[in-house]
């Protein structure tokens, strides 16, 4: 009986201690907007952490053309490819084991929001979008592809 206790602390411990543990690199890799509608690429850039679109479900337009960035607010941004668009900019790692500092971009509006990264219990990494403070703002989940 005590082995059994015993047993089941270690677990509990070893499970909780693994997310503080966790390295900030564990973010990299191909995750699945939680729409369905793209894929993006996390990587690292020096101690910056970024993401690009890499894999769009639509990736033409009506006219048959690839899809461009048209609802940027930069005349000569509209006609840059939605598909290498880096949409993830300038997240840094902290010890609470969220990745913070940087934007996100949203080529379906032509919005820059500040946001900060997590991942959740179950993997899958979390996007909190915001205007001035994280309480006012909108979460999205993604799930990893690769």
């Amino acid at each position: 009986m005590k082995f059994k206790i015993i047993f089941t602390l270690l677990t509990i411990f070893a499970r909780g201690s693994y997310s503080y543990a966790q390295s900030a690199d564990v973010i990299l890799g191909v995750w699945q907007s939680e729409h369905g509608s793209g894929r993006i690429q996390v990587f690292k850039e020096g101690e910056s952490y970024n993401g690009r679109i890499v894999w769009l479900k639509d990736e033409k337009d009506e006219s048959g053309k690839p899809k461009t960035d048209i609802n940027n607010p930069s005349e000569a941004l509209k006609s840059q490819p939605i598909k290498g668009l880096e949409v993830l900019s300038d997240f840094t790692y902290s010890d609470n084991g969220e990745w913070e500092g940087g934007t996100v971009y949203d080529p379906r509006s032509g919005k820059k929001y500040s946001c900060k990264l997590s991942l959740s219990g179950n993997g899958q990494l979390e996007i909190r979008a915001f205007k001035g403070i994280s309480l006012i703002g909108k979460t999205q989940v993604w799930s990893r592809v690769k």
